[in-house]
């Protein structure tokens, strides 16, 4: 059976969200699921060995090497609603309220439309709807984690190649974020450093982007006297991170990429939620939400930054590792 899953928000976490869902409607189908999402959701970087997962299939959103004017706006649904002919699906399961997506899968010749109710997007809860949606539809109570699946071949590869010893506790720092309120201060994360070493013999696996922000933090840390102690990743791949990933012990991370796909790498995360809805930091069992000092939660505009108390990350490692 072809079976298409929507799910248009924007950016790698809001995939790894949506992941017990597609997994549940592939245990019911007893078939992988191909997934339509958008580029920069960067699925083909990390679901490409998950077995529930079929095709992956992006939405493109500006004119291509070959011409083409992407599939944004009406003109771009003619492209996509051809493109997507050449599959054949069966069935499409879209999770989002957008006529113009219920109108796309008609005209791509997709007999059966399972889609949230039209026109209600206003306030739509990116867990809670999907679960009210798969119940509704196809009577499935989704309970699980999402979660990421790698080859043990490539676990063990990078062992080797990145010299990680089983004797060393494995700390996985996502110090980089997608805004600068989500981003940690590198004072906080040496600190924290040094109150795991006091601890454990341990090795840092320091996770950032290029952004010239987040390269500062980075650099930071590289220049203090820990530096013979941390490796960092930025010039690697999310695709050649994923098996460094599965080797650490615990991830500390901002909110960003890195917590979304260690904790459904199983791997338990300590979430630093300094300036996000908590919603994005707690929806797994393994994660962890640290929330700034004097906070009972945490949303946009909460500004919390540096309020995340080195302590209290200190007293959830000791929690998970010693």
């Amino acid at each position: 059976m072809r079976i298409l899953a929507v799910q248009n928000r924007m950016g790698i976490g809001d995939t790894v969200i949506f992941l017990p869902f597609i997994k549940a409607l592939s245990e019911k189908y007893n078939s992988p699921i191909s997934l339509l999402v958008k580029k920069n959701s960067k699925a083909d970087q990390y679901l490409y060995q998950t077995n529930y997962i079929d095709k992956i299939i992006f939405m493109e959103n500006k004119k291509n090497n070959e011409g083409s004017y992407g599939h944004e706006g009406w003109l771009g649904s003619l492209n996509l609603i051809k493109y997507l002919k050449k599959f054949n699906f069966d069935k499409i399961i879209i999770f989002n309220s957008s006529l113009r997506f219920n109108l796309i899968a008609k005209f791509s010749g997709i007999n059966e439309v399972y889609q949230y109710p039209l026109f209600q997007k206003k306030k739509q809860h990116i867990i809670d709807a999907p679960k009210k949606f798969l119940k509704d539809k196809f009577n499935l109570e989704v309970t699980q984690d999402p979660e990421i699946q790698i080859d043990d071949k490539l676990i063990s590869e990078s062992v080797k190649k990145f010299q990680i010893k089983k004797d060393e506790t494995n700390v996985l720092l996502g110090i980089g974020g997608s805004g600068p309120t989500k981003r940690i201060p590198s004072e906080t994360f040496l600190t924290v450093i040094e109150k795991i070493l006091e601890k454990k013999k341990s090795k840092f696996f320091l996770a950032t982007g290029r952004n010239k922000e987040e390269q500062i933090i980075l650099n930071d840390i590289l220049n203090s006297k820990f530096k013979n102690l941390c490796k960092p990743l930025d010039s690697l791949s999310i695709k050649e991170i994923l098996p460094i990933i599965k080797n650490c012990n615990v991830s500390i991370c901002n909110d960003s990429s890195f917590s979304h796909l260690s904790s459904a790498l199983g791997i338990k995360t300590i979430t630093l939620m300094a300036d996000t809805p908590l919603v994005y930091g707690d929806y797994s069992s393994n994660m962890f939400p640290i929330i700034p000092d004097g906070e009972n939660t945490v949303t946009h505009n909460t500004l919390g930054k540096k309020r995340i108390n080195s302590q209290k990350i200190i007293d959830k490692f000791i929690e998970i590792v010693c």
